[in-house]
Parts: C-alpha cells; sequence; structure tokens
C-alpha cells in the first residue's frame, strides 16, 4: 500500500486527513482563482500534494 506522503495527488479525504484540514476547507481553496495545486480526473478533484505543502508553507493562515 502506497503512503500519503509518497503519493504524487491525494483525493479530498486524503488531503484532509493527511493535512488535518476539514474537506469542506479544501474544496473552499481549490475553488480559488488561480489554484496551482488542483487537478481534475474526470470529476474527481486531486490535490497535488507537494504543490499544496509550498503553499501552505506560503501563507500566514486558512
Amino acid at each position: 500500500m502506497i503512503l500519503p506522503s509518497e503519493k504524487y495527488a491525494l483525493t479530498i479525504d486524503e488531503a484532509a486527513q493527511y493535512f488535518n484540514i476539514g474537506k469542506n476547507k479544501l474544496r473552499e481553496l481549490v475553488k480559488e482563482p488561480g489554484c496551482t495545486f488542483v487537478m481534475y480526473s474526470g470529476n474527481r478533484c486531486l490535490i497535488k500534494r507537494q504543490k499544496f505543502e509550498k503553499y501552505l508553507d506560503s501563507i500566514v493562515y486558512l
């Protein structure tokens, strides 16, 4: 089984558990204009883990 820390992209559920952020907050963040850490596979929203980590490092608060 692949650990979330080894994955390129995480689902909303995986990202919420991995980053300890609520699912609703993640959905809000991926809808913001200029969001660079999200990609879609069909209807499924995937969060690019490393880019999201850099995003979190760059902001002051959520």
